[in-house]
């Protein structure tokens, strides 16, 4: 693909900032396979959290940095991004943000997306979603953080399915069973997903598009439970069970999970007058469970 503009005299970068964002993830609503072709999918659902990119562009150079230098995924975008632009242009790129890598939370995702806008922005272009996607196809296997609200998304072909929509704000109360996933080698893993646990994930995918029309967190929290159960199959979390048992006797949504990361919490529905003490219990229980405890908020898109 090559990177287009209008403008009939193309701008002097120097000096020139662009700067955008892009949200993480707490793991998955949804994730798992489907009786058809490139079946493999999930449904986001993002959080509070952002990556910050600043790209400071340099006229006089086409050398790229990246900071930190371990962001090497974005720097491979930035590269391929500059080959293909009208005029390719050097300079720095800083990637800030509170996604910790490898847990679950979209980071990598995050960092490529913002990435992407904040070159837009200094090359003066719009990018449409299906160009930044077919960049980062190139690069890997990749959320929905691209496209705003809760959809459904083929993350191995970085293709989107269908925009479900929004729910109302959710705590999220999380821990970290430990350790880091890496994207690209956990999804050449074969699903070991049969026919029966195909057909429920349509039955799922189903259940959770009408939930979040209808505004139901109660439906939309048990579809995230049962997704957690299903991927035990896959990569399975050691307090699921305990986490399964405080949810239940919280009354608290439901149980979700980073299908393919570390972290595990509880939806707790923000609005209800108990939640300080529910969410109060669950920290505690998390932090006896795991050592740790993260509190989340889920963004809604109204």
């Amino acid at each position: 693909m090559t990177i287009t503009t209008d403008r009939a005299v193309l701008p002097d970068y120097r000096g020139a900032v662009g700067v955008s964002s892009a949200f993480g993830t707490f793991g998955e609503l949804l994730q798992g396979v489907l009786p058809e072709e490139d079946g493999d999918f999930l449904v986001t659902l993002p959080i509070a959290r952002w990556t910050m990119a600043t790209f400071r562009a340099n006229h006089h150079t086409t050398e790229l940095e990246v900071r930190p230098r371990t962001k090497r995924k974005a720097l491979r975008l930035a590269q391929m991004m500059m080959q293909e632009a009208p005029e390719p242009v050097g300079g720095v790129l800083t990637l800030e943000g509170g996604l910790p890598e490898g847990k679950g939370l979209a980071s990598s995702s995050a960092d490529l997306v913002a990435t992407a806008r904040a070159i837009g922005n200094v090359l003066d272009i719009e990018l449409a979603p299906r160009t930044i996607e077919g960049f980062l196809s190139r690069i890997e296997p990749t959320d929905g953080v691209l496209h705003p609200g809760i959809v459904a998304y083929h993350h191995r072909s970085v293709r989107l399915r269908r925009v479900l929509g929004s729910l109302p704000t959710m705590t999220i109360v999380g821990l970290d069973e430990g350790g880091a996933v890496d994207t690209v080698a956990f999804n050449r893993i074969p699903k070991p997903f049969g026919p029966a646990e195909q057909r429920e994930y349509v039955r799922l995918l189903d259940r959770l598009t009408g939930a979040v029309a209808a505004r139901d967190l109660g439906a939309a929290g048990a579809v995230a439970t049962r997704s957690a159960e299903l991927n035990q199959l896959l990569r399975p979390k050691r307090t699921l069970g305990a986490m399964t048992a405080l949810c239940r006797d919280l009354g608290a949504l439901g149980v979700v999970v980073a299908h393919s990361g570390t972290v595990i919490g509880v939806l707790i529905d923000s609005t209800e007058p108990d939640a300080p003490d529910k969410i109060a219990v669950a920290a505690k229980t998390c932090e006896a469970l795991a050592g740790n405890v993260t509190m989340y908020s889920t963004l809604s898109f109204d």
